[in-house]
C-alpha cells in the first residue's frame, strides 16, 4: 500500500501525540481535584448562581470550569484515540486506517471545542 516510511512516521507522531495527551489530562486531572477540594470553603461566599454548581474554580475566570471539563474529555478520548491508531497503523490496511482517520477526526473536533473556550478567557 505504501512504504514503510510513512508507516513509521505515523507511528512516532501517535506516540508524541499520546504523551501530550498525557500531560493535559494529568493537568486538567490535577484542577478537577483541586477545584473539588476546595469548593466547598471557596463557593460558601459567592452569589446563589455560583453556589448551585458542585465544582467551583478557585483560579481563573467564571469560563474555567467549562473549559477545564472540555480539556478533560478531549483528552481522555484523544489518548484512546491514539492507541487504537497505534494498533490501526501495525495493521495497516485500507479499513484499519479509515477507521483511524475517522476517530482522528472525532477527537480533533472535541480538541477546537475545547480550545474555542478557551480563546474567551485571555
Amino acid at each position: 500500500m505504501a512504504s514503510g516510511a510513512g508507516k513509521s512516521a505515523a507511528f512516532v507522531l501517535l506516540i508524541l501525540n499520546m504523551i501530550l495527551y498525557l500531560i493535559v489530562i494529568a493537568i486538567t486531572g490535577w484542577a478537577v481535584n483541586h477545584a473539588i477540594v476546595y469548593s466547598r470553603e471557596t463557593a460558601s461566599v459567592l452569589p446563589i448562581p455560583a453556589r448551585i454548581f458542585p465544582i467551583y474554580f478557585p483560579f481563573g475566570n467564571m469560563a474555567t470550569g467549562v473549559f477545564v471539563i472540555f480539556s478533560l474529555i478531549a483528552g481522555v478520548v484523544g489518548f484512546f484515540t491514539c492507541i487504537t491508531g497505534i494498533v490501526d497503523v501495525i495493521q495497516w490496511t485500507l479499513p484499519h486506517l479509515h477507521s483511524a482517520a475517522a476517530s482522528s477526526l472525532i477527537t480533533w473536533s472535541l480538541t477546537l471545542l475545547a480550545t474555542g473556550y478557551s480563546f474567551p478567557q485571555f
